[in-house]
């Protein structure tokens, strides 16, 4: 493998700036606070807390703890707070779908359920019943996954919490109003909901009616860059923040944040946001809502500065982080480096699954989960834990492979290189298997593109930095570490 790294220019540190911005940044399985500085030529990142998002199981089903989450939070924009006084504004990103339910004097009707609660199937068969599956992609353009907030209020339809509703609020969202008082929605995550138009960038409101949901609980939609406010008063005393300091509406999805920080030199990049779940896809300037793009299970999300996100989700490193929980509990912790090491010495040819598999989605036994699906499709069974990683690393590629290829047969964009972003990038592995299947370069990194993204449309809304997407991410491209992985070529030592 040739590998090439970009360094930081020289002159490159704290900018002379002042103002500094804080970007809180949830995953679906840790969260973060990071403080960032920014200027025309800097881009840096300091963490000032991390912290993990575990689900909860309930007599009801899987929820998320996101009173722990809003506690983690405050702790880690008092660090912030400490480690930046003159900090100005603060951003929220986060995952798509998942909702919490206010009443009408703002308190939230119970946690919010985890996109893996089974209790979506049923609104699936509902939401269909009513309105087709072809009618629902013509109108939002949404890739067909039973997660999708359309599918969730249709479970929940008869609920006393739906019922007692009196608004609906994406997580970030969610978080936002704590932070500072504001009922609204922010478009790239309501774009995730399954009833959003990506055409007019508004609720789809005849497909909420058709379904017979509530449609006074949709906020009014608020974009990428829009002031939100000032931080509640509440929260300074807590915190430690200036009076000052803002809420500045950024990508809120936080895939629409990772696009942002792609360090693409042109339009002609693919981008793999890989994480939990990997979103694979292009950026396009308007949706596409053919029947072709249906059947190829697309879908067509807002990005920031009115972007499409064009793409399909893919199962992503869950698969190997549920694996990794199984092992430990069976007997302590497992060296993931030295797995990594293992399979990348491993011959190519082995089993490969559908990565997409409803039976993978929920939590459990992910090692039984893939042998049983190897034994079903007549192939042999990974015979050692570094076979099992090389296996779903493998049939990774290939996913992204053949979304990749479906991404430009449908959209027409040509595609020079592939941008993986997020915590995957981190996998050389994971990296030199794509850009083999692909044939085409793979540029890993940055790591943290979802926490940068959000930093710069903070700072750009603040004054800090001027200029489009392209001008953004030319600031990502000279400042981060990046690594270029070309087909046929031999990945470094795994990195974890």
């Amino acid at each position: 493998m040739r590998e090439r790294r970009r360094q930081q220019p020289s002159g490159g540190g704290v900018t002379a700036v002042t103002d500094t911005v804080a970007a809180v940044d949830l995953g679906a399985s840790s969260g973060r606070v990071m403080v960032g500085h920014v200027g025309p030529r800097t881009l840096e990142l300091q963490e000032a807390y991390r912290f993990a998002n575990d689900p909860v199981a309930l007599p009801d089903g899987l929820h998320w703890d996101v009173l722990r989450l809003y506690h983690d939070i405050t702790e880690g924009l008092r660090r912030a707070a400490r480690l930046s006084p003159s900090l100005v504004s603060v951003g929220v990103d986060g995952w798509g779908v998942d909702y919490g339910l206010l009443d009408r004097a703002g308190r939230l009707l119970g946690n919010p359920y985890h996109y893996r609660d089974g209790r979506t199937a049923t609104g699936v068969e509902r939401v269909h019943a009513a309105v087709s599956a072809d009618r629902l992609y013509a109108r939002t353009g949404t890739q067909l996954l039973p997660i999708n907030t359309v599918y969730q209020l249709a479970a929940s339809l008869g609920t006393s919490e739906l019922e007692a509703a009196d608004a609906m609020l994406m997580i970030p969202d969610l978080i936002g109003y704590w932070l500072a008082g504001g009922i609204h929605a922010e478009a790239t995550n309501a774009s995730t909901t399954g009833f959003f138009d990506p055409v007019t960038g508004s609720w789809a409101l005849d497909i909420v009616d058709a379904l017979g949901l509530p449609a006074a609980i949709l906020p009014d939609l608020v974009h990428a860059g829009d002031p939100l406010g000032a931080i509640s008063p509440h929260v300074i005393a807590d915190t430690g923040l200036s009076r000052d300091t803002v809420l500045t509406a950024v990508g809120s999805h936080d895939t629409a944040s990772a696009v942002v920080g792609v360090p693409a030199q042109d339009e002609r990049f693919a981008y793999i946001s890989c994480g939990t779940w990997s979103l694979v896809g292009v950026e396009l300037a308007s949706p596409i809502l053919s029947a072709a793009s249906q059947q190829a299970n697309f879908t067509n999300e807002l990005g920031v500065d009115g972007r499409i996100r064009y793409h399909r989700n893919v199962m992503g490193l869950w698969l190997l982080q549920e694996s990794m929980r199984t092992w430990e509990r069976q007997g302590g912790p497992v060296e993931f480096a030295d797995l990594l090491s293992a399979a990348a010495e491993l011959p190519a040819g082995g089993s490969v699954i559908d990565v997409d598999e409803p039976g993978f989605l929920p939590p459990g036994d992910m090692p039984e989960r893939i042998a049983a699906n190897c034994r079903a499709t007549d192939q042999p069974e990974p015979a050692s834990r570094p076979a099992l990683v090389r296996c779903i690393l493998d049939s990774l590629a290939q996913a992204y492979g053949r979304t990749i290829a479906d991404a430009r047969r449908l959209s027409g964009r040509d595609v020079a290189a592939i941008n993986i972003v997020g915590g995957g990038s981190r996998n050389g592995l994971l990296c030199q298997l794509t850009a083999d299947v692909c044939g085409l370069p793979v540029v890993a990194g940055p790591v943290e593109a979802t926490a940068l993204g959000n930093v710069l449309v903070q700072a750009r809304a603040r004054g800090l930095i001027q200029g489009d997407l392209a001008t953004l991410r030319a600031v990502v491209r000279a400042t981060q570490p990046l690594r270029t992985y070309e087909p046929g070529g031999r990945a470094p030592t795994p990195a974890v």
